[in-house]
């Protein structure tokens, strides 16, 4: 499925000569057109009534441009983008109405990895893409149909302030590229949604997971998983789980067995499957050191020389980044706009397919001159946002001619916003709790009535 724009596009507008493998999108619209080319909208229940006014594809691609837009409502920035007016209660009717499916399966067909070995040498490792499996967790509004829906976490100071709904994204990270993500409506863990992503992992990648993963179910459906695509995972090892020596290999490491045991009976081994186990002691001078255990299905220690295994999984840490991006700077906050847990989730997938969107400007930003997370993601943020608003307005009036030197310049002052490399660094896993006067706040309560004023 593609859109065209809904005003002419600049004849010839191309990108920069780093740039010449793909055109540059004029606008939202035509970045829109390019991500979701040969998409087809599966098939909608039937509805009474007369026809929608506005195509559901239309809806979808004005959701992404809103959570892309800052500040505005999701029906002022639909008319921006398509000269329609739809109040706002009309959105949250076709909303409410939209099925999960559709979102499910353009991610599913729209997410796809896009570094290239030869500009982007930083997202490989031995010629194996690296991705990784993470989740986080969004916010909801206090709304009766979420609290209907989702009961709120217990903590040791009481319920949580806000409903949760968790989502897992398979990213691609040398380019903060998301190849797949899962959201839990249900209620689902992270754990269950990132089994569920195995499924979409791609052809000769590295996977790299965190110890929530790094236990002998996750290991063996991952073995399962990257042997179907030619592919390898790299875990951290959970220190509860004792595997078995099968063999010392010469560079240190071991091939040991883990024991699968079955579900309802914990005490039964009903098989065993062989990973490298690899050992590391990381620290720095005056500081204590730490011990990293991984698991891993390169077993070559010739092919993946154990200590640049252990410095690839310190790379696992962008996909934190990753999030860290998503909340502070697209959305300025973790709290969903969204009044119910599945126009919740919509939102979510919107997100996520924005990062793409972003994922792919910012490697035209950087253009294979610098290595794409060089480029400041709110810098280029702000040279989107402002780019994309004016050619939706104005692309009418400009010319071809004017459009190509717009194009250059924007692309040009996105690809100079490149920050200083990071420092190695770290910070104690710690959090400071200073004690106030304040008294506790267990439940939420307001006073109404005019006020009284005594002279005393």
């Amino acid at each position: 499925m593609t859109r065209p724009s809904r005003r002419r596009s600049a004849d010839g507008a191309r990108a920069p000569n780093s740039l010449r493998a793909s055109a540059v999108p004029v606008g939202f619209l035509d970045a829109w057109g390019q991500l979701v080319r040969g998409w087809e909208l599966p098939p909608l229940p039937t509805r009474r009534g007369r026809k929608p006014r506005v195509p559901v594809t239309d809806l979808l691609a004005g959701l992404t441009f809103h959570v892309l837009s800052g500040a505005g409502t999701l029906a002022e920035h639909f008319g921006q983008l398509f000269d329609q007016p739809l109040a706002d209660s009309s959105w949250a009717d076709r909303r409410g109405r939209l099925p999960w499916e559709v979102f499910a399966d353009l991610m599913r067909r729209v997410l796809r990895p896009r570094a290239t070995q030869a500009e982007h040498r930083e997202a490989f490792w031995r010629g194996w893409r690296l991705v990784a499996l993470d989740g986080t967790q969004f916010s909801l509004i206090n709304t009766p149909q979420v609290a209907a829906a989702i009961d709120k976490a217990r903590t040791r100071r009481g319920r949580a302030a806000f409903a949760k709904i968790t989502s897992v994204v398979l990213l691609e990270l040398g380019l903060h590229n998301p190849l797949a993500a899962a959201i839990g409506r249900q209620g689902e863990s992270e754990w269950a949604l990132g089994q569920g992503l195995l499924a979409q992992l791609p052809r000769r990648a590295l996977l790299l997971a965190d110890r929530l993963y790094g236990v002998v179910a996750f290991a063996r459906l991952a073995q399962a998983a990257c042997r179907r695509v030619g592919s390898h995972f790299l875990l951290r090892a959970s220190r509860s789980v004792k595997p078995r020596l099968i063999k010392s290999l010469r560079d240190g490491t071991r091939l040991v067995g883990l024991p699968v045991r079955q579900p309802n009976n914990p005490n039964r081994v009903i098989d065993w499957i062989e990973v490298r186990e690899i050992r590391v002691r990381v620290g720095r001078p005056g500081h204590r050191a730490s011990e990293l255990r991984l698991w891993t299905s390169l077993v070559d220690p010739a092919v993946a020389p154990a200590l640049e295994l252990a410095r690839v999984y310190a790379s696992r840490w962008e996909h934190e980044l990753y999030f860290r991006d998503l909340k502070r700077q697209l959305r300025k906050t973790e709290l969903l706009q969204s009044h119910t847990v599945e126009t919740g989730a919509q939102e979510i997938a919107a997100v996520v397919i924005a990062s793409a969107l972003l994922a792919t400007e910012r490697a035209r930003a950087a253009a294979g001159q610098v290595p794409v997370l060089r480029v400041s993601f709110p810098k280029l943020l702000d040279w989107v946002r402002a780019s994309w608003l004016t050619l939706t307005q104005f692309d009418d009036v400009l010319t071809g001619r004017q459009m190509q030197t717009f194009l250059r310049r924007v692309y040009t002052q996105m690809g100079q916003c490149v920050t200083a490399e990071r420092r190695p660094r770290s910070y104690p896993r710690a959090v400071r709790q200073p004690i106030r006067r304040w008294p506790r706040l267990l439940h939420n309560a307001s006073i109404t009535g005019p006020w009284h004023f005594e002279i005393l």
